[in-house]
């Protein structure tokens, strides 16, 4: 945790507290910590490295809360698909090829990229194999991340090497959340992830609910993104896809279902009453063809929601500040212009986000006692962000990840004037060009006949 001292003057401060204070003053850094708000003292601020913000915004870090940074080679090589035909054709082989040296060069990419766009705090998907390399790379980050190693144990389609035993899957993440929950400081924790219900057994879904309820840590899954999820399930088990996971057992105030575009007004009942948080992740439901969530029947229902970018095959992105003008503007021409103005989907991204990890008492908000995990923004001097206006519109509707200053997270810099400070972006690029033409002359034995 960093001992150095900060102190980030003369800026607005969005706190997105309960009482969502915006704040014209001084933020203090102190131990990793959020130490003043406001007026700081300048006794308590003896030796801090000073830093004048005049004009500038500070919000929370951004929470994204689904991610792959495990196919971030694929960017640009899994276009123009549906959800169905982009795993077979793509995806899944992409992932049987992966070594643990290029997986952990796929996590840097995202992980710089997440970085430097004001990212400090996100859940990921890792693939079947391998996840000790991600959790290597997200501790030397310095971000939080909910890591977990990908469930597959169903499926024809499903290449060999992705295709697990129950019994070994199973075995495999305990080992996973021994090692890692817990890890750096508490910065990472594990999460169960079973992929979806199409590619995972009855029988291992049950063991996962019993699992993470046992170790109280979270589940992380895709459910209802397309259609066929629920023709699936309802075929097999009777059931929708979302009332099936609660069968056996995997909803609850720690599960995190991605997507949950096709859903009824019972299955909002379903994750409502048992507190599951569902992940929008509109750039993705757009790309791949998969529909538009109703954010505003969550609402209505009571259903906690987050938002992420996913993947950067099935997305291009992982740029919070895109999925949340998309989230506010999608929804404008089916339920009105007011049915999610831009303080909710600022939410969104930060407290919401927060809640939906259990992270709500760490990070989210700005206030004295949290950790200090916060994104500074320079709109003022952008010609197409200014001047003035109602601040959350400002950063929803009209800022972008080059607005991006500085990004802390606990207390550690990690984007300073726009660059990233511990990440040589063109040495792993390289490094990245070579991985991605490995990877991708590997995967050509995988792909489908």
């Amino acid at each position: 945790m960093s001992q150095e001292i900060t102190w980030l003057q003369n800026a607005t401060i969005v706190t997105m507290n309960d009482d969502r204070d915006i704040i014209e003053g001084d933020l203090l850094l102190k131990g990793g910590r959020i130490a003043a708000i406001g007026d700081v003292d300048p006794v308590a601020a003896e030796g801090a490295h000073t830093r004048d913000l005049t004009g500038h915004i500070i919000t929370p870090g951004f929470v994204q809360c689904h991610i792959h940074l495990c196919q971030t080679l694929m960017r640009n090589h899994a276009d123009d698909m549906v959800l169905l035909d982009w795993l077979e054709r793509r995806i899944w082989p992409y992932e049987a090829a992966l070594t643990p040296e290029t997986l952990a060069i796929s996590a840097r990419v995202g992980l710089a990229e997440l970085i430097r766009g004001g990212t400090t705090a996100i859940l990921d998907m890792g693939t079947v194999h391998h996840t000790d390399a991600i959790g290597e790379v997200v501790k030397e980050s310095g971000i939080r991340a909910h890591i977990g190693k990908c469930m597959m144990d169903y499926g024809d389609q499903v290449p060999v090497p992705m295709r697990e035993d129950t019994d070994e899957s199973i075995r495999e993440s305990l080992r996973l959340h021994q090692s890692w929950h817990g890890a750096a400081d508490g910065r990472i924790k594990y999460a169960f992830a079973p992929r979806f219900a199409v590619s995972c057994t009855e029988r291992l879904l049950r063991e996962v609910g019993e699992a993470a309820a046992d170790l109280k840590c979270h589940i992380h899954t895709h459910s209802s993104e397309t259609e066929f999820e629920n023709e699936f399930t309802r075929e097999r088990y009777g059931v929708s896809n979302i009332e099936f996971l609660q069968q056996v057992g995997m909803t609850g105030d720690r599960s995190v279902f991605a997507h949950g575009v096709h859903v009824d007004d019972e299955d909002c009942r379903i994750l409502a009453s048992s507190h599951t948080a569902i992940c929008h992740c509109p750039s993705s439901n757009l790309k791949l063809a998969s529909g538009i969530a109703n954010m505003p029947r969550y609402d209505k229902f009571g259903v906690p929601v987050a938002l992420g970018a996913d993947g950067a095959p099935c997305n291009n992105n992982l740029d919070a500040f895109i999925e949340m003008r998309l989230a506010a503007l999608l929804q404008k021409p089916f339920h009105g212009p007011q049915s999610m103005p831009a303080e909710r989907v600022l939410a969104l991204a930060t407290i919401d986000g927060a809640r939906a990890l259990g992270l709500q008492d760490e990070v989210g908000s700005l206030e004295v006692g949290k950790s200090a995990d916060l994104v500074v923004l320079n709109l003022d001097d952008d010609p197409g962000c200014g001047p003035g206006g109602d601040v959350a519109a400002r950063i929803v509707y009209t800022a972008q990840k080059h607005n991006v200053r500085h990004v802390f997270a606990s207390g550690r810099q990690l984007v300073d004037n726009g660059e990233l400070v511990h990440i040589d972006a063109p040495s792993l690029m390289a490094r990245a060009r070579t991985a991605q033409q490995d990877v991708v002359k590997r995967m050509q034995k995988y792909l489908p006949q």
